[in-house]
């Protein structure tokens, strides 16, 4: 016998089963995917963010451009918040907000550059 995470009732069945029915199979998975929705959409919302103040600093033709620390700081930048990160050749890190890429220097500098 098992018991089912939603409802708690007996059930017989398959080893791994763990719902007694369809309806408490879709509630469980209803309510993660709620769950998870919430999480992605916030932190969708910050990437989102820190890629439209890189666009606006760097501009629409641009490739690269290199500014203070404190002008991403004063249009509420993000830095914790990145898509992916990639070490060069000389080992610094470059974190990537989708399409764009930045790099911190000890000087307070940050080096934006766009990938295509």
């Amino acid at each position: 016998m098992h018991k089912c995470k939603i409802c708690s009732t007996q059930f017989a069945g398959r080893s791994d089963k763990k719902f007694c029915s369809v309806r408490c199979k879709n509630y469980y998975h209803t309510n993660l995917r709620k769950a998870t929705d919430t999480v992605v959409k916030e932190i969708d919302t910050i990437l989102h963010r820190n890629r439209s103040i890189l666009l606006e600093i760097v501009g629409k033709n641009a490739v690269q451009k290199k500014i203070d620390k404190l002008t991403l700081e004063k249009k509420k930048f993000n830095f914790f918040y990145h898509t992916h990160q990639t070490i060069n050749s000389a080992g610094k890190t470059y974190n990537y907000v989708y399409d764009f890429a930045w790099m911190g220097f000890s000087d307070n500098t940050i080096l934006i550059v766009r990938k295509r």
